[in-house]
């Protein structure tokens, strides 16, 4: 009688979880040394086109009154600072500092506060024609902004506003993008919420300054430095609605210098000065600009 060997039986394997499959997918995508490299120097060389501009822009406004040659120009001595004190000794650019200033602050609170109005009624108010009035009030974004700025310079004219500065602020405070976005993010958030807040007796207005304005920081943020960034920058209506010298804005002044002859550098020192409170602005709410994108992002 002979025994009969039986080969064991395999154990199941079970299939690997979500997590595991992510880091292997993760691990699979990493480039190899050559693709680290490559991708390195390509972020370098993107760095260097970024920031060179930039560079320029500083070294000249730092250079004595002479003409411009290069290569030599670019380099960071000898060192001068009378452009600044042109620029800081003047009384029309401290104006024009002065002016965008109240252009871009009162601007930006004006902006997020009714984008957030309106973003939390669309968002999360029922009311008859409420698709209807929005994807409306959105499809501004279609229509360039070139088309509508006679007939707004006109209807500003009628009832006064040239040249003063409600004139100049209240025709950019209906921004069709950022009532998207606060509308958007503010679908986000969880309904309980608010039904908890109308539970306790609150009021639709401490709903609003309690619940949405503190979780909308992050996005409240983002838009503050997108909205900051285009008032100070902007060109084109204050050039049309600032019709004296002493309502010009620091764009408009600092090209209305290429015509009254200014020294270059004197010119970029006044484009350096410019520049500044954007780069202060954007330290500040770096953090929040960082979370509520990446938070845009997941939403998306």
């Amino acid at each position: 009688m002979t025994a009969t060997s039986t080969a064991p039986t395999p154990a199941p394997t079970t299939p690997p979880s979500p997590a595991k499959r992510r880091r292997r997918s993760y691990r699979a995508l990493q480039p190899g040394p050559a693709g680290t490299a490559l991708r390195y120097v390509l972020l370098a060389v993107a760095s260097v086109v970024t920031l060179f501009p930039f560079y320029a822009m500083v070294v000249l406004s730092l250079k004595p009154t002479a003409a411009v040659e290069f290569p030599g120009s670019l380099l960071p001595w000898p060192i001068d600072l009378d452009a600044y004190a042109t620029v800081l000794d003047s009384r029309s650019i401290l104006r024009w500092l002065l002016n965008t200033t109240i252009y871009s602050v009162v601007s930006v609170v004006a902006v997020l506060l009714l984008a957030a109005m309106a973003g939390y009624a669309f968002a999360k108010k029922r009311f008859p024609g409420r698709e209807t009035m929005f994807w409306s009030f959105l499809a501004m974004v279609m229509v360039p902004y070139h088309v509508t700025l006679i007939p707004t310079f006109i209807l500003i004219a009628k009832v006064g506003g040239v040249d003063t500065y409600w004139g100049l602020i209240l025709p950019t405070l209906a921004n069709a993008q950022a009532v998207f976005l606060m509308r958007q993010f503010i679908q986000g958030l969880p309904d309980e919420l608010f039904e908890a807040a109308r539970i306790d007796g609150a009021s639709e207005w401490r709903m609003f300054v309690q619940i949405v304005l503190p979780l909308c920081k992050p996005i409240l943020a983002t838009l503050g430095v997108f909205v900051f960034l285009w008032h100070w920058n902007d060109l084109l209506w204050p050039l049309i609605i600032g019709q004296s010298g002493d309502m010009r804005t620091l764009t408009v002044g600092i090209a209305s210098l290429q015509q009254e002859n200014v020294p270059l550098n004197v010119m970029l020192a006044g484009s350096v000065v410019a520049f500044v409170p954007i780069f202060a602005a954007y330290l500040v709410g770096q953090r929040y600009f960082t979370e509520g994108v990446t938070m845009s992002g997941i939403k998306g």
